[in-house]
């Protein structure tokens, strides 16, 4: 069966629909809902079922790409700087040296064992080097496992940052493959170049987002999220032309943003989730659309090798050296070591291969194909266990809730109040988002002039106004009065 302009939404809507049921009770049977929905794409395909005919690694690379925009600001979005930031160094040496220790460590064994060359093994190592956000951060949530002591934050801020350096060692060992004559040392300059770039941009792009979110006024609350979608293109596809890392810039771009007071933040934050799964469930089947499961065949002798040697020696290697030098228990080690789950990621990285033209890409990418599969398979299958026998799981009772789930999930509050603002108060002709007010206080509605507004982040606040707050802790009215105090007029 060909993709035709008639039938693709319907075959496409189809399997989404499809993908979304099985997905819904997959984990009653233990089974990770991503490996589910490649399988269903596997079933779609032209070895498959329905017989569809899908052969193009260039449409598919695109649909990776944009997926992994979503995915990756989404991730950036959920990630709160407070939390992370007393794991900031380890997560950061764990994105980068831990990255390059796992690609030199596995592309040193595929080397000896398979007849791939020394760069050919470097960028089978290189693809599936980093740990999959997509993976790490859906399982991670829809098992609502709490960790302790920063475990849980740790692997966020790896798995979503450390794409980036894959994505640049990919590059970098498939121009030697392609030009042999060059030197391994040549490629430093397109490391820094990519990796500072990408840093810089992405710091600036939140800056300026910030201000552009909260600045502009727009008719309509549903036009904000399509606002940041196109500034997310904008910092990816700007950094990209002069030469940075895309994908390091939009994930600091939306960490930045994250921990911002932005206009509707709520309406962004739920839009952005809602599509990073449907971005993770159109990646997935579009890459088991891709594949032939007839071309694995031959290649799961190898693949599983290779996967063993990733999940065993590889990534505990890596983790064990970055983190030597960091004061960590040995099981917070073992488990982060475990946590090393490959995914779309190193699938999407394999069709760079495919599209360069290279004498070993069909084998590159069917072995790719195969390690995440096993990976996602044997490792996400088993964090919850991991996690227990290890001592790292947190009780049911005592699982913290993540600031910006406040957000997004319909919390009860506990206290309701009601606060007038004063004629020579500093919040009068000021907008809520400018006040600053905590997290854990909610304007629900405004008094005024014996009728009620409903607030939102532009909404101006007037003289004699009475906020009607609700809170989800009692401490949380005394920050609002300091807040208010400390910005009267004096």
């Amino acid at each position: 069966m060909n993709l035709t302009i008639e039938n693709i939404l319907l075959v496409g809507s189809l399997l989404l629909f499809i993908s979304i049921i099985v997905g819904k009770t997959s984990y009653k049977f233990g089974v990770p809902t991503l490996i589910l929905f490649l399988a269903i794409g596997m079933l779609a395909g032209s070895d498959g079922i329905a017989g569809i005919r899908f052969d193009d690694p260039k449409l598919a690379q695109f649909i990776g790409i944009v997926s992994l925009n979503f995915i990756l600001f989404s991730g950036g979005l959920d990630t709160n700087f407070k939390a992370i930031k007393p794991i900031l160094k380890e997560g950061l040496v764990l994105s980068t040296l831990g990255v390059l220790l796992t690609a030199v460590t596995l592309g040193t064994f595929v080397w000896f064992v398979t007849d791939f060359t020394i760069y050919e093994s470097m960028l089978l190592g290189s693809i599936v080097s980093s740990t999959d956000a997509a993976a790490v951060f859906s399982i991670l949530r829809s098992k609502n496992l709490a960790l302790k002591t920063n475990l849980r934050p740790t692997l966020e801020l790896e798995s979503g940052s450390n794409d980036p350096m894959a994505y640049v060692l990919t590059l970098a060992f498939l121009t030697l493959v392609i030009n042999q004559d060059l030197s391994l040392w040549s490629i430093i300059p397109l490391f820094l170049q990519q990796m500072i770039l990408g840093g810089i941009a992405g710091f600036v792009f939140g800056k300026l987002s910030k201000i552009i979110i909260n600045k502009i006024k727009l008719d309509f609350e549903g036009l904000y999220p399509v606002l940041v979608i196109a500034l997310m293109f904008i910092t990816f596809s700007a950094t990209d032309f002069v030469g940075g890392n895309g994908f390091l810039a939009i994930y600091i771009c939306a960490v930045y943003l994250g921990n911002q007071d932005l206009i509707h933040k709520s309406t962004i934050l739920k839009m952005f989730d809602g599509v990073a799964w449907l971005m993770q469930i159109v990646l997935f089947l579009t890459l088991g659309l891709l594949v032939f499961p007839s071309e694995i065949i031959p290649y799961m002798g190898i693949g599983l090798l290779i996967s063993v040697f990733l999940i065993v020696v590889a990534r505990p290697v890596s983790v064990f050296i970055s983190l030597m030098f960091f004061k960590m228990k040995l099981k917070r080690r073992f488990y982060i070591s475990w946590v090393g789950l490959r995914g779309a990621v190193p699938i999407v990285f394999a069709t760079y291969p495919l599209l360069a033209g290279i004498d070993k890409a069909n084998m590159i990418f069917n072995i790719v194909f195969f390690i995440s599969v096993t990976s996602v398979l044997i490792q996400g299958t088993t964090l919850s266990v991991f996690a227990k026998w290890l001592k790292v799981v947190l009780p049911e009772k005592v699982k913290p809730i993540a600031e910006n789930d406040r957000y997004i999930l319909n919390l009860p509050k506990s206290v309701m109040e009601e606060v007038s603002i004063p004629p020579d108060s500093f919040a009068v002709d000021k907008r809520i988002i400018d006040l600053h007010f905590p997290t854990s206080a909610f304007i629900v509605m405004i008094k005024r002039n014996d009728k009620f507004v409903r607030p939102g982040g532009s909404t101006i606040i007037e003289a004699k106004d009475t906020l009607v707050l609700l809170l989800d802790k009692e401490d949380s009215l005394d920050e609002v009065n300091q807040i208010l105090e400390l910005t009267s007029a004096p």
